[in-house]
């Protein structure tokens, strides 16, 4: 069997301390954990040299692929913008893995993106998980879906409303949101009495939110939007919610923490070019993070690039943010929102081996990325091959 031991690596753990191990992977997962492993039996073995090893980074709000770079408007698929609401989009059917902007990601550090559906619809579609290394979409998929998309807030409006087309306010957008559900329940009902004739793909979408099977993820910037997804969540009784964005979010952390509900902060580095970012800051992050709630940066590439999501970490150390809370904000946090904490964000054993060797300070923007692998397999190289010892 095909193995590859990783000796003398300097692993940066989540709790701030670093520890020396060797990392035995096989079939594309971690199997053991040592200080000194041998190496009898290794296919390849690659001498770290006390260089930094971390868990691949993972954003969980991106549209990479959906969006593609240097292809203009014909690589734009984010927004079905003939309906307002439209759950029956998926993901996965508007992803090019040869984007370019997926060979950013490896040579970053980032091995899982969540991609989904823009939030010009104020129901988008479903989002999907996937690693960024590979050329069919469909074994790139790490878990999918991952959640339905709803928008709340300006994009909406912005989108319809300006047409005289509901929502034209943001009392529109939660009546239709509330509508979808409300039809999606009477649907459930006769579905189980047996007397539906014909599957409804619009409504079929929806059921797994409303079984708890998958989370409802809201696109919300301002308070009163975050406060809004949260009542109607709770009218319906689901379970499972993400904010997105989460610009005003330390106003209302306390409801929030109380509900256990996690944000996925940013994109932090564009302009603000709306009004419900006027209030953003990276203190937002930090207030969400002293206050107990998961908190994970992202990237929502391509409005920052995929490979700026190391420096939002950075910047956010340098405004406060702890460098083993941004470690966890950039790993075991989108992970766990993703609902793949037992595979991804860790270097353990049984998680996939998704590595990025750095040859310094992993927040320090002058250290570089040696290597990034992808299930065990090497995606990115900084010299172009691997260093290999019999």
């Amino acid at each position: 069997m095909d193995s590859l031991l990783l000796k003398h690596c300097l692993l940066f753990e989540q709790d701030g301390r670093t520890v020396h191990k060797d990392i035995l992977i096989e079939m594309g997962k971690i199997i053991s954990l040592e200080e000194d492993l041998s190496s009898a039996g290794c296919s390849s073995i690659i001498d770290v040299q006390e260089q930094y090893v971390l868990p691949g980074f993972i954003d969980c709000h991106t549209h990479l692929g959906i969006i593609e770079e240097c292809t203009g408007k014909i690589g734009v698929d984010n927004n079905e913008t003939s309906n307002a609401v439209t759950p029956h989009l998926r993901g996965i059917d508007a992803v090019n893995p040869l984007d370019v902007a997926f060979k950013d990601a490896v040579k970053s550090g980032v091995t899982t993106v969540m991609v989904g559906p823009g939030s010009n619809n104020v129901v988008g579609g479903l989002s999907l998980a996937i690693k960024t290394s590979g050329r069919i979409i469909d074994q790139m998929v790490l878990k999918n879906p991952v959640g339905l998309k709803i928008a709340l807030g300006e994009n909406p409006i912005s989108t319809y409303g300006i047409e005289s087309i509901c929502p034209v306010t943001r009392m529109g957008t939660a009546a239709l949101i509330r509508e979808l559900f409300m039809r999606t329940e009477d649907y459930q009902e006769l579905k189980q009495q047996g007397k539906i004739k014909y599957r409804d793909l619009r409504l079929e979408a929806v059921i797994p939110v409303l079984q708890g099977e998958i989370p409802l993820r809201a696109h919300a910037h301002r308070a009163d939007d975050i406060v809004t997804a949260i009542r109607i969540a709770e009218e319906f009784k689901i379970h499972k919610l993400v904010i997105e964005h989460g610009t005003e979010a330390d106003l209302v952390e306390d409801y929030l923490k109380e509900r256990k509900i996690p944000v996925a902060f940013g994109p932090m580095l564009t302009p603000r070019i709306k009004m419900e970012l006027k209030s953003r800051n990276y203190k937002t992050a930090i207030n969400l993070v002293n206050a107990g709630i998961k908190v994970a940066l992202i990237t929502d590439h391509p409005y920052n690039s995929i490979d700026q999501l190391r420096t939002i970490a950075a910047l956010s150390i340098a405004e406060g943010l702890k460098p083993s809370e941004a470690l966890c904000a950039l790993t075991s946090n989108p992970a766990e929102i993703l609902e793949c904490g037992q595979q991804i964000g860790a270097v353990k054993i049984g998680c996939d081996a998704d590595l990025v060797v750095f040859d310094g300070d992993p927040f320090n923007l002058k250290s570089k990325i040696i290597y990034t692998f992808v299930n065990g397999q090497l995606a990115y190289s900084k010299n172009g091959k691997l260093s290999f010892k019999s």
